[in-house]
Order: C-alpha cells, then sequence, then structure tokens
C-alpha cells in the first residue's frame, strides 16, 4: 500500500513540475494603442495534460469580453465558451516556441492562429489568418506581453 501512495505521489509531482515548466502559463497583456478602457488579458493556467485558455478583454467603447477553453494540446477539437465567432478550438504544439490553434464555427474553419512564445519568455506573438465577408485573406498580429 506505501508504494502504491509513493508511486501515486510521485506521478502527481511529476505532473505539476511538467505543467510548470511551460512558459505560457501566466497572464499576458496585449499591447496596443487603444486608449482605456480598451484592454485585452490573454491567462493560460495548467491543467492535467494540457492548459485553459481565458481571454477577458475591454473595447474601446467599454464592451466587456470573456471566452474560455481547456485544450490537451493534441490538436482535437475542444468547446469555446463565450467566444461569437469560434465554438471550437484545436490547439497543436509545433515546437516548443510555437503552437497552432484552428478555430471552428458549426464544423468551419473560422481563423487559424499561429502563437509563437519569444527565447526569453516575455513576449507572445499570435498571428491571425482569416477570410473577411468578401471572402479575402486577412492576417493581423498581436504582441502579448507577460504581466508579472
Amino acid at each position: 500500500m506505501k508504494t502504491l501512495t509513493s508511486f501515486a505521489a510521485l506521478l502527481i509531482v511529476a505532473s505539476v513540475a511538467a505543467q510548470s515548466s511551460n512558459p505560457r502559463i501566466g497572464k499576458w497583456k496585449l499591447k496596443q494603442d487603444a486608449p482605456p478602457p480598451a484592454s485585452n488579458i490573454m491567462t493560460y493556467e495548467a491543467v492535467a495534460g494540457g492548459m485553459k485558455v481565458t481571454v477577458d478583454s475591454v473595447s474601446a467603447s467599454g464592451q466587456k469580453g470573456h471566452w474560455t477553453y481547456t485544450t490537451m494540446l493534441d490538436g482535437k477539437d475542444v468547446p469555446i465558451t463565450g467566444y461569437s465567432t469560434a465554438d471550437t478550438a484545436a490547439v497543436t504544439v509545433v515546437n516548443a516556441t510555437t503552437n497552432e490553434i484552428v478555430y471552428k464555427k458549426a464544423g468551419t474553419i473560422t481563423q487559424l492562429a499561429t502563437n509563437v512564445i519569444s527565447a526569453d519568455g516575455k513576449t507572445i506573438t499570435v498571428t491571425f489568418n482569416r477570410t473577411n465577408a468578401q471572402g479575402q485573406p486577412v492576417t493581423t498580429v498581436a504582441v502579448y506581453e507577460k504581466l508579472p
């Protein structure tokens, strides 16, 4: 019984250690020129086998947004709560610094995002690719800075 308890404790410690080594864990603030109250905070939290992503935003006019999902980083669609332009996200780890995210609404891809953390772990650059209402490709880039 002691061996089983020790093994379980070791697994828990190993799981926590592996998750805390994820450099994305923490809060990130979007660098933007929009005046207050505009803000966008992206939070990554460690969960067993993956991470929870939460985005809290306020538009320049004061409209608040909140959306979230939990991914196992395995490329499988998971439900998003609170995001009007997508109802699922699928996150794939490309390498130690890059994740790719596929956002879908009703099974149709609405946006592709490439999320790259800097070598110093202080910024995340997200490149979004989507198609506008006229069918033209649109690329936008967002840079987030890690909050203390």
